[in-house]
């Protein structure tokens, strides 16, 4: 919790979100509903001002899940398989959140005398701190991905773009390079080339990266050419 508190502390715009950090840490043992009902919101909000800020139209009607995924977009990252899967995994902890939340809530859909009694008792205290803890990581990730491409937008109007977006299958020999640099990246069952990871999360990174090698490569050339014969 306190890594949240000193990003919206750095990040001042964001103060206001106190009132939930604070329920959701001060019913963590004693009514977890409570705890959970404040996560959403917390998650909610972050994600709404984000597609706010951003001119993203949102359903009223917008799930958790819905509304994290369209933040997710909001936020620059494009729509390959490997980000839909990361916007996914953080969409359906959300989820989740708010479905736990529906369950234990002592005013979701009226409880009995000892369903109320025993509801808090649903989840362990180790689980509680684990989707709090959850909830805290995602808050964070996009408070501070947002705030830090405020400043990424104005340093690319400066930029001298490649004129058409480059396509990762002939871009083999920067891929190759990069590759050998950084390996390849493994979660569980599947494993991904770096070069597809740079591609795939920060485009524009891989842009940069691609242009230093391409002149790098140029400047090589140069070099050889200007080498005196034997």
């Amino acid at each position: 919790m306190q890594k949240l508190r000193k990003t919206i502390e750095h990040f001042s715009q964001w103060d206001v979100l106190s009132v939930y950090i604070d329920r959701m840490e001060g019913f963590i043992e004693s009514d977890f509903s409570t705890s959970l009902e404040n996560a959403k919101a917390l998650l909610e909000s972050i994600c709404k001002e984000i597609c706010k800020a951003k001119g993203v139209d949102l359903s009223a009607a917008s799930s958790i899940n819905g509304v994290l995924k369209k933040a997710f977009c909001a936020l620059g990252y494009s729509s390959t398989d490997m980000v839909n899967r990361v916007s996914g995994a953080l969409a359906s902890i959300g989820e989740q959140i708010g479905n736990l939340r529906n369950e234990i809530s002592p005013t979701s859909h009226g409880k009995t005398l000892d369903e109320l009694r025993e509801r808090n008792n649903k989840v362990d205290l180790l689980t509680r701190e684990f989707l709090i803890d959850s909830t805290v990581v995602v808050a964070v990730f996009l408070i501070r991905t947002f705030e830090e491409r405020k400043d990424e937008a104005v340093q690319v109007e400066d930029a001298e773009p490649f004129a058409e977006q480059l396509k990762y299958d002939e871009s083999e020999d920067f891929n190759e390079f990069w590759d050998e640099a950084f390996g390849e990246f493994v979660m569980g069952t599947y494993s991904y080339p770096a070069s597809e990871i740079l591609y795939g999360v920060d485009y524009k990174a891989y842009e940069t990266e691609y242009k230093s090698f391409q002149e790098s490569e140029l400047e090589e050339e140069t070099e050889e050419s200007n080498e005196p014969f034997d």
